[in-house]
């Protein structure tokens, strides 16, 4: 299920966010869309929440204040559904400024809110992107994470 969500979310940002057109703003045309692309109803739905979901984190500025160089300790929930690699990734998109302290909170938000098991690299850059997408400020650390989930990842520490 995991997947589906991520791939409706990939099937949206390319067809209706990656260009120059307006976004269309009924949302019965564009899930009308999906069906037609293949997607599951139930599965468009559960897009649709975490889209709107994001919407609202974005909004919601209770994350806590975090001081400079502090460090982002994972909760045991986050390691399970996080793999060491996922959790790296993370921290290079912190490290390389692309996210900031808020950010990477919406994005560990957004990838934990993903039905599934394990969220992997890729789910990651894709979760990335969308909360990146609308996040004020960010058009230079969006460029950076577009050119990321289009391109070969760099090399990256632990």
């Amino acid at each position: 299920m995991n997947e589906n969500v991520v791939e409706i979310l990939i099937y949206l940002y390319e067809n209706y966010m990656d260009g120059d057109e307006a976004v269309p703003t009924d949302q019965d045309a564009i899930h009308d869309d999906l069906l037609q692309a293949g997607f599951q109803d139930l599965e468009i739905e559960k897009a649709f929440q975490w889209m709107d979901e994001l919407v609202l984190r974005q909004g919601d500025h209770t994350y806590p204040a975090h001081a400079e160089h502090s460090v982002r300790i994972f909760s045991a929930e986050e390691m399970v559904r996080l793999d060491r690699d996922s959790r790296g990734f993370l921290m290079y998109l912190e490290q390389n400024q692309i996210l900031d302290p808020v950010s990477r909170e919406l994005v560990l938000d957004r990838a934990m809110a993903l039905e599934g098991n394990d969220v992997g690299i890729d789910e990651l850059k894709w979760v990335a992107l969308m909360v990146l997408i609308n996040h004020p400020g960010s058009e230079s650390a969006f460029a950076q994470m577009e050119d990321l989930v289009y391109n070969e990842l760099p090399a990256y520490i632990h």
